[in-house]
């Protein structure tokens, strides 16, 4: 790895998905130690711009375009894992059956769903295993089911899932989906723990409350494009979010927190 390469790096990336641009000449550069909050509505292109990384969608093939992570075009999926974790709405479905806590985490060392007979577990990939969800404070949820958990608690395994690599990023695609204000108030709390520690924090979303106060850069989407890009102060402004949102917005913020209405 090179010193100052960013983690990620788009110039000019197009994806087309159902017959339409979803992400449209797409350039932004995400620096390691950075934390960041990628913002829009629903069909903005955020998903989109998760599944370029992830390898689930390409982008169109051009000259003039490049996707890079960490410097590097191409990766072996083992390796990515130690540079970038995911936590994505579409992990959250697969992962969500009759595998324990402990199975869960313990698979992300093995890119997989669960724990399988030729999968070779080593000491001290238990041991990691241990230590990350001690930390986190789960402990409690190794034994249990995953199909079982809250939102929540699934939730919190699969962060831990995504840590055991020590990755230099979390990528976290609508991280309080689904949750109660209670469960996303735990949520955020273990992503300011993680942010404190020195992983970079990207999160995607469409909530703002979702914005820890560690989030210092805030991308705005609009229509598959980036609409504005810069310091949070700058960018989380009524007249911004109206435009993005397309809705008449107001403003509140207590603790480092937003609140739009």
């Amino acid at each position: 790895m090179k010193p100052n390469v960013p983690l990620l790096d788009y110039r000019e990336v197009t994806v087309h998905r159902g017959g339409r641009a979803a992400l449209d000449r797409v350039s932004l550069s995400i620096d390691v130690g950075e934390h960041v909050a990628i913002l829009g509505p629903n069909g903005s292109g955020k998903s989109t711009l998760i599944k370029t990384i992830t390898r689930e969608c390409n982008p169109i093939a051009d000259g003039g375009s490049s996707l890079r992570i960490m410097g590097r075009t191409t990766w072996n999926v083992f390796d990515l894992r130690s540079m970038l974790g995911v936590v994505s709405n579409d992990l959250m479905q697969s992962c969500t059956r009759d595998y324990s806590g402990y199975e869960v985490v313990l698979s992300g060392f093995f890119s997989s769903i669960g724990v399988w007979p030729h999968h070779k577990v080593a000491p001290d990939m238990a041991e990691k295993v241990r230590q990350v969800m001690e930390w986190l404070e789960i402990s409690h949820l190794a034994g249990r089911d995953t199909c079982e958990m809250s939102s929540g608690e699934a939730r919190r395994i699969l962060i831990a899932r995504a840590l055991v690599h020590e990755p230099k990023a979390l990528l976290l695609d609508e991280p309080t989906n689904s949750l109660d204000l209670r469960a996303a108030h735990e949520l955020r709390e273990m992503l300011r723990r993680i942010a404190g520690a020195g992983t970079s924090v990207l999160l995607v979303t469409h909530h703002l409350p979702d914005i820890i106060p560690e989030v210092g850069r805030v991308i705005l989407m609009k229509e598959g494009r980036i609409h504005r890009d810069g310091p949070k102060s700058e960018i989380i402004t009524p007249a911004l979010l109206a435009e993005v949102f397309q809705t008449e917005v107001q403003l509140l913020e207590r603790d480092g927190y937003f609140l739009m209405w």
